[in-house]
């Protein structure tokens, strides 16, 4: 490595500076109290060795004797002066280092940047003990400008200087930091021109997660598959397409281009699109079909092109989405409804998609708009009216006991009942697989009501309801009318 250190030239844009030499180590003859003489002299041999080394160019050497010196005598300020100064003379050194010298000679296991860092990590601990010394602003500042933090390096230099502001390493790093970090800014600040290039031309927007076709044309993913729900052609030359949202792949060549050249705006359309995919704790998408109430379970096939477009976004989010009814007696959405989480999705070879859903917990809708199509609503989650005495509480548990133990009496009949009807005894096994603990009696009481089959304005009426003790009488009677031959579910 000394061989090469001579003769490789210096590539760096901000030259070390105050590192030439390091810090002779001095000790009192009586010592500090902390060590035994002995000791106290292999230290002082350790160092005097390493600074040895350094001023021979034996970097590695003088930092194995820093090392040994600080496992004796740990903290030191002069030791791990002279080690972070060690470390970030290999730092610049690595990265000197032309790339056609690897080629006759390679080095394995020294990377510039972990040894910067382990040059800034020594010459913060010098600043905590050694708070005004100019040296520790030097071999910070050299550190961070090999890691090339040049405006933090750019404060550290500052605060040196107002220690001592005849610095001479200071004043030339400030010099030099100046003018690195007035080109970095201007370099930053200068904006290319967007062509029409980038542009999607379905939304008329910078393309975010592009998607190049067979026939050569580039559109957002999202932008694509939304116009590919009402026909498998490309939207400018028609030709047909045998692509899918599951099996296309970003054009990553294309996506880092823009991602690189213009990040302020990649920003806002990555906003734009989460937003979408994920809108909030208090919104929620809806799909406009039937009531469902909690601890439900049941398949969903979607074939609209609106909610197509919901699903897909749904499913690079959280996953969920209400389910609500249209009131025939307002013409209105209802005003409660239910969040289902889809489990299981299929995208069907025709566009459709097969959903596997669990309806979780119930909402009341604030306020409601269009989105593309569908239905955004904001919302606010409910739930019971909970006892307010330990009486009540004590009471409520109790009844939630005893209809469970009515229930599983009721499905125990109900299997054997069933046990020629395969598809019946599959919809109790499925059923029973959602049964919650009583221990949480609100849960237990929607489950109850799904065991026979409710027309969709009294399960709407169950979702309105706020007493948890009447939801489970509802659901007793509703039990006990179904065991005298009403429709089961």
């Amino acid at each position: 490595m000394t061989g090469e250190l001579q003769t490789a030239s210096s590539v760096s844009d901000v030259p070390l500076e105050g590192l030439d030499d390091v810090q002779d180590y001095i000790c009192a003859p009586e010592g500090d109290g902390s060590l035994t003489g002995d000791r106290l002299n292999h230290v002082l041999v350790l160092v005097n060795n390493g600074n040895q080394a350094f001023r021979d160019n034996h970097f590695e050497e003088s930092i194995n004797c820093y090392s040994r010196a600080n496992n004796i005598k740990p903290n030191d300020p002069v030791i791990l002066g002279n080690r972070s100064a060690a470390y970030c003379r290999i730092s610049e050194y690595l990265k000197q280092r032309p790339a056609s010298a690897s080629e006759y000679r390679p080095l394995n296991g020294l990377d510039p940047t972990i040894h910067a860092e382990l040059a800034l990590k020594d010459a913060e601990k010098v600043s905590n003990i050694w708070k005004n010394s100019v040296k520790s602003f030097v071999l910070k500042a050299s550190a961070l400008i090999l890691l090339e933090k040049y405006e933090l390096a750019q404060e550290v230099v500052c605060s040196g200087l107002e220690v001592d502001s005849s610095s001479n390493p200071l004043q030339a790093y400030r010099q030099k930091l100046e003018i690195m970090v007035a080109t970095i800014t201007r370099r930053n600040s200068a904006k290319l021109e967007r062509s029409d290039d980038f542009d999607c031309t379905l939304c008329l927007k910078l393309l975010y997660e592009p998607v190049t076709t067979p026939c050569g044309h580039s559109f957002c993913r999202s932008c694509l598959f939304q116009s590919m729900d009402r026909g498998n052609k490309c939207p400018l030359c028609r030709t047909v397409l045998f692509i899918s949202p599951r099996t296309c792949a970003i054009s990553v060549t294309l996506n880092n281009i823009i991602q690189k050249t213009f990040p302020v705006e990649y920003a806002e359309r990555k906003s734009e699109h989460e937003s979408l995919t994920s809108p909030g704790v208090d919104l929620v998408p809806l799909f406009v079909m039937d009531v469902v109430i909690p601890c439900q379970k049941f398949p969903l096939h979607i074939f609209e092109p609106r909610y197509r477009l919901m699903v897909r976004r749904i499913m690079e989010g959280n996953r969920r989405m209400g389910m609500v009814i249209v009131d025939p007696n307002t013409g209105a959405l209802a005003d409660y409804a239910c969040e289902v989480e889809i489990t299981e999705c299929e995208p069907l070879p025709d566009g459709r998609f097969y959903l596997e859903i669990e309806s979780r917990r119930r909402f009341c809708i604030l306020e409601s708009w269009d989105q593309d199509g569908y239905r955004v609503a904001e919302v606010e989650w409910v739930q019971d009216h909970q006892p307010a005495q330990s009486e009540e509480k004590v009471q409520l548990q109790e009844l939630t006991n005893s209809a469970a133990e009515y229930t599983r009496s009721w499905l125990q009949k109900a299997r054997e009942a069933a046990r020629q009807d395969r598809r019946r005894l599959e919809k109790l096994l499925n059923v029973e697989a959602m049964m919650p603990v009583p221990l949480d009696p609100e849960r237990f009481s929607f489950w109850l009501a799904t065991l026979s089959d409710r027309r969709p304005h009294e399960r709407l009426e169950l979702l309105r309801l706020r007493d948890t003790a009447e939801r489970i009488s509802r659901g007793l009677v509703f039990l006990k009318a179904a065991e005298q031959g009403c429709r089961m579910q």
